[in-house]
């Protein structure tokens, strides 16, 4: 399994790859549509990520040691966004997710190019994903 610093490196060599936003977005909005469907139980209220425009469930598994992420969006543009954090971050041991810094986020320019609430959105996601993440890590600390 790639670690999430390889992914977040492939991430940004795939962004290198256009010269012009609109081309980006398009592939954000690509990424979308190849997002694993969360199940449909999981499309409740206490699935929906706060702070975020759109609407944006998350759901998190502990399986083998890793956390598994499966989310979606009502909005094209979010569920591409939310399809980048899970490919960066699902399939990863809880521990990895919590001290993972997101920089990639930046460096392929998306921060700038969202409107102020998007980009809280974008901060409510990732925060999101690692208390997840930080809740499987002290449960499995914790057990004996």
């Amino acid at each position: 399994m790639a670690s999430i610093q390889d992914i977040q490196n492939d991430i940004i060599e795939e962004f290198d790859m256009f010269e012009e936003w609109m081309e980006k977005y398009e592939h954000i909005i690509e990424l979308g549509k190849t997002l694993p469907l969360i199940d449909a139980q999981y499309k409740k209220e206490e699935h929906i990520i706060k702070g975020c425009q759109s609407q944006v469930w998350l759901h998190a598994e502990f399986q083998n040691g890793n956390v598994i992420y499966t989310a979606d969006s009502d909005a094209i543009m979010t569920k591409g966004i939310i399809a980048l954090l899970v490919r960066t971050f699902s399939n990863q041991q809880p521990s990895k997710i919590v001290n993972a810094n997101t920089d990639f986020i930046d460096q392929i320019g998306l921060k700038e190019q969202l409107s102020p609430t998007r980009a809280n959105g974008l901060l409510s996601m990732v925060k999101q994903m690692k208390l997840y993440a930080l809740a499987f890590q002290s449960k499995n600390t914790n057990a004996c």
